[in-house]
């Protein structure tokens, strides 16, 4: 609810449509009306359902997966984009992945951290960037800090990146400021 109000207030603000990703528990995904309230949320905020990203762990999506893909299923009807968040650290079968209908995948920081320097890190970076891309899914990776871990993820065609090199987070009104000093 506070992530489809903010999104509001900063499109009422002029800044460009953002979109926002929100974290959820096993627990909150798999609680009675949760669908409902977030079709609710979306339709009194006004904000595209498109914008909304809800990120939740394969670990907690496999506490029980037959009812995780019917939400995922629903979601992606309603437009949302779900993110599995800290992929590859989890205990999820690649089988489960074509079944789930995903949005993004999300590098975990501890395979970025140290990218630079250890070769089984890229490799695994590079192996999820090509999974992600073969089934038409986009790829996030987490925790970039330095230019030199960018370089390395733009040189593997990663869509998106996101870490401290680029800021620490913000606090709501702190954002159109970074936007306008950015240019987008």
């Amino acid at each position: 609810q506070t992530a489809c109000r903010q999104l509001k207030e900063w499109d009422d603000a002029g800044l460009p449509p953002l979109s926002m990703a929100v974290n959820f528990s096993a627990v909150q995904f798999q609680r009675k009306g949760f669908l409902d309230s977030i079709r609710r949320m979306l339709e009194e905020s006004g904000v595209d359902s498109g914008r909304l990203d809800l990120e939740i762990t394969e670990s907690a999506l496999m506490k029980n997966p037959e009812e995780a893909g019917s939400i995922l299923r629903s979601l992606r009807e309603l437009g949302v984009k779900v993110s599995i968040d800290d992929f590859g650290t989890g205990y999820s079968s690649l089988g489960y992945l074509k079944r789930f209908p995903v949005s993004i995948l999300k590098i975990d920081q501890s395979f970025v951290k140290d990218i630079v320097d250890s070769p089984d890190d890229q490799a695994i970076a590079e192996a999820v960037i090509a999974l992600a891309q073969g089934m038409s899914l986009m790829v996030v990776a987490e925790g970039v800090e330095t230019e030199a871990q960018l370089k390395i993820l733009e040189v593997l065609e990663c869509d998106k990146v996101q870490g401290f090199f680029f800021s620490r987070p913000l606090a709501p009104d702190a954002v159109g400021e970074f936007c306008r000093s950015r240019g987008r």
